[in-house]
């Protein structure tokens, strides 16, 4: 298979402006570019699809252009529903700053076909609102922008003028790409497609009928029972190492739903559609080998957080399901438990009464059966004796104490 054939076997394209042609065009060298506006200082697994769609198309030999909105992103693109709350410009470009270093672990930036960083505030930055409006908003009829899904969903809840002219600006974006680096394919989900085919027009427009441009999506990534992709209890799941951990980013993918991780392989993954078959045959005979997601959560974790970052996240994945806790670090520890219950307690009590009193099991009763049964361990080590007392000095880093009951719940103790 040719390569967009090979993206649509992996579910990355939804909508072309002119498939047959752009499947020609992609045989020779092109320039294609995605954007990503700064609304916080880190991207999330959810733009790692457009991330690696620049990747792909990079590997087969063209040259990807990364555009980071550092003027846009203090507009945002309309959401569904509401308004965004809007960033100062100090906000936006640090922001920009952020989002470049995170990209640059993506993309390579030397060899013939080397990526292109830009900042739309580079342009659009130094623009007066009478060039803007003189010289592109007479390009553009209500009546057509009305037509665009973003805008039309948001007639009946309201719309600012900021956020109605946000595809006007991302149209403006691609102009300039075009005239200065020739780029003639913008990618991008498929909540963009209004925005993309608002750029091929405004080129058209201003660059004449034989500038001739091309716009794909891919489909959003979505979870098979409904809820979003990319959150983990509620939170997002960065690709900024100091907001998520590299254990948490590949306990993420090691957890996704066997009826979910075929589908984020072929879109995420640069393995082989044969490798790909081959881990769903693997799943299909022995899900409880979770040997797709492990395959996944690997090749992502390092990805992201480095080879480092993956052995790190492989340590402490391994010890604390299998192995003795005290082989891991402090840090380790605290990375590996972050998301455990945490309970203060006072120096010296009971570790029947502290289980009791935290809530850990319903009653004492219950406490003193675990302990007898030896289904109780502190800080690594089986506790059996009833008057055993918890205490500061035996503690980790004379801070917390860890309580592992049974093969995988643990807890944290950590002293007034």
């Amino acid at each position: 298979m040719n390569f967009i054939e090979e993206l649509k076997w992996r579910g990355l394209v939804k909508d072309c402006t002119d498939y047959d042609a752009l499947v020609e065009r992609l045989e020779k060298p092109a320039t294609i570019y995605c954007g990503f506006d700064p609304t916080a200082d880190s991207l999330h697994v959810g733009h790692l699809q457009q991330i690696i769609l620049l990747r792909r198309y990079q590997n087969q030999g063209h040259t990807p252009i990364a555009l980071c909105g550092g003027f846009t992103g203090m507009i945002g693109d309309p959401r569904p529903t509401t308004e965004r709350k809007l960033l100062t410009h100090d906000e936006v470009l640090h922001n920009a700053d952020c989002i470049k270093e995170q990209l640059a672990k993506f993309l390579s930036f030397d060899g013939e076909n080397a990526a292109i960083m830009e900042n739309n505030n580079n342009w659009l930055g130094e623009m007066s609102l009478l060039d803007y409006l003189r010289d592109y908003g007479k390009l553009f009829n209500v009546s057509y922008m009305l037509q665009k899904d973003t805008i039309k969903k948001r007639l009946d809840s309201g719309i600012s003028y900021t956020e109605f002219s946000y595809t006007i600006l991302q149209a403006m974006d691609w102009l300039h790409l075009f005239q200065q680096y020739h780029c003639e394919i913008q990618i991008g989900g498929s909540d963009q497609w209004g925005n993309l085919t608002t750029g091929t027009e405004l080129i058209r427009k201003v660059e004449g009928e034989n500038a001739v441009v091309y716009g794909i999506t891919s489909p959003l990534i979505t979870k098979s029972d409904g809820s979003k992709f990319g959150k983990s209890e509620g939170k997002n799941i960065w690709l900024d190492p100091n907001r998520t951990s590299a254990y948490e980013f590949y306990q993420f993918w090691v957890n996704v739903d066997d009826a979910d991780i075929i589908d984020y392989l072929k879109r995420l993954s640069f393995k082989t559609p044969e490798e790909i078959t081959q881990l769903e045959t693997e799943m299909k005979e022995h899900p409880e080998l979770r040997s797709a997601q492990k395959a996944l959560a690997s090749e992502l974790t390092e990805l992201v957080h480095g080879k480092e970052g993956l052995e790190k996240a492989l340590k402490i994945t391994e010890t604390l399901f299998k192995g003795d806790i005290k082989q891991l670090s402090v840090t380790e520890l605290k990375e590996g438990l972050s998301d455990a219950e945490k309970f203060e307690i006072e120096d010296g009590i009971l570790l029947i009464d502290a289980i009791a009193n935290s809530g850990i099991t319903k009653s004492k009763g219950d406490a003193r059966k675990l302990i007898q049964q030896g289904s109780i361990q502190v800080n690594g080590d089986k506790i059996t004796e009833l008057e055993y007392t918890l205490k500061k000095s035996e503690s980790f880093n004379e801070e917390f104490s860890i309580l592992k009951k049974g093969k995988r719940n643990y807890y944290i103790f950590t002293f007034k």
